[in-house]
């Protein structure tokens, strides 16, 4: 039919509750909606991940139609099979990968289903002993993509590195929903509800418990500003595999009381709102989406001066920036936040108005709309 509504498909490999790009992934569908697209995320995961079924709640609350696939591993060609079948019975017009191994099926599915290629690059952070192979691969898969989306200048620059050529490849930063991350309660008032000291300053971080993301570092300088006699507290949501090492610090550090891991919570939004203020410790990021929810909250934030931080954040006027892995830059900007109450209201202030003008998910998927368009001469 001539008037049928082209379907996207957004795939991607999970494990767990996934990471920060399902809250680009997850929120694409109802935001193409009006744009005249279908979509349809499409998630390999490891059979009977508790996780994914968490995502699936996430997907849900979303209005985002997902597909869990099992995937046991690199030579489970059931994989190929399914993806094939679903994209004929959903009549794909764009494959839309979010990482190695779904660029690399992008390739292989398209000889035996015709579509559009588009990745969107989230970042190439993780190291471990398998992912240097990963990412190598996923640059070579690059070249051979119609258009490629980087969320963040210095990834733009990798990529063209990686002799993707340069029409092919954009700079579409990550954004937010302006509208579900919105303060509507007071700290204090958050505080109390969670259960929190509301007579405590309290210190949130956001994140997969992994080495990159430098907690380590985060609970030390916490530790150190306590023992000069800051009333702080530091609470740390989400999960990983560094996570009983970070526990085993703050048992360490004899910090029980002041220095918590939530585990993997839901209910960020509320989090957000009982934080006097935000920090990401991290050694590599791409656009991290915590610091635009945060930022979006009325959240003060400091970050490290990692890859696309600096062109969102502009030290002292809408944020702090500190030196990545540099204990003593972090620790004097904490301080400074933590004993200025107004300068924590200034950077929160300014840095609301900044996702609002520069990175509401609006305006994102617009971007990414004219990508599908030229692909699909619409």
């Amino acid at each position: 039919m001539a008037d049928k509504r082209p379907m996207i498909l957004h795939t991607r490999v999970v494990s767990g509750t996934g990471g920060g790009p399902e809250k680009t992934i997850l929120n694409s569908p109802r935001f193409l909606g009006p744009f005249g697209y279908d979509a349809l995320c499409a998630y390999m995961h490891p059979p009977g991940d508790p996780g994914f079924e968490e995502l699936r709640q996430k997907a849900q609350a979303l209005d985002a139609p997902l597909e869990g696939i099992e995937d046991r591993g690199p030579l489970d060609w059931r994989v190929v099979r399914r993806m094939i079948r679903l994209c004929r019975e959903r009549e794909v017009a764009v494959w839309h990968g979010h990482d190695y191994k779904s660029n690399a099926l992008g390739l292989l599915v398209r000889r035996f289903h015709r579509m559009r290629l588009v990745t969107t690059v989230h970042g190439w952070v993780k190291f471990t002993r398998r992912t240097p192979f990963y990412y190598w691969v996923d640059r070579l898969c690059l070249r051979h993509y119609e258009a490629v989306i980087c969320v963040s200048d210095d990834l733009h620059q990798r990529c063209l590195a990686s002799k993707v050529p340069a029409e092919r490849c954009t700079v579409i930063e990550n954004a937010i929903d302006t509208q579900q991350f919105a303060r509507r309660q007071s700290v204090d008032q958050a505080k109390r509800s969670l259960g929190f000291n509301p007579e405590r300053l309290m210190i949130g971080a956001i994140g997969r418990l992994s080495e990159e993301k430098n907690f380590e570092g985060l609970i030390r300088v916490v530790d150190r500003l306590i023992t000069a006699g800051l009333d702080l507290e530091l609470v740390i949501a989400g999960d990983g595999d560094r996570r009983e090492s970070l526990q085993a610090l703050i048992e360490k550090l004899d910090r029980r009381d002041r220095i918590r891991l939530l585990g993997y919570r839901s209910d960020t939004v509320d989090l957000y709102q009982a934080m006097d203020l935000f920090v990401l410790s991290s050694l590599r990021e791409g656009l991290p989406n915590v610091i635009l929810e945060a930022m979006a909250m009325g959240v003060p934030v400091l970050s490290t001066r990692v890859a696309g931080v600096p062109n969102l954040i502009t030290d002292r006027q809408n944020g702090l920036l500190a030196e990545p892995g540099d204990v003593d830059s972090l620790s004097e900007c904490l301080r400074q936040l933590a004993e200025d109450v107004s300068l924590r209201d200034r950077l929160a202030t300014a840095g609301r108005r900044t996702i609002e003008e520069n990175y509401s998910f609006a305006n994102r998927m617009e971007k990414v709309r004219a990508v599908y368009d030229r692909l699909l001469n619409k």
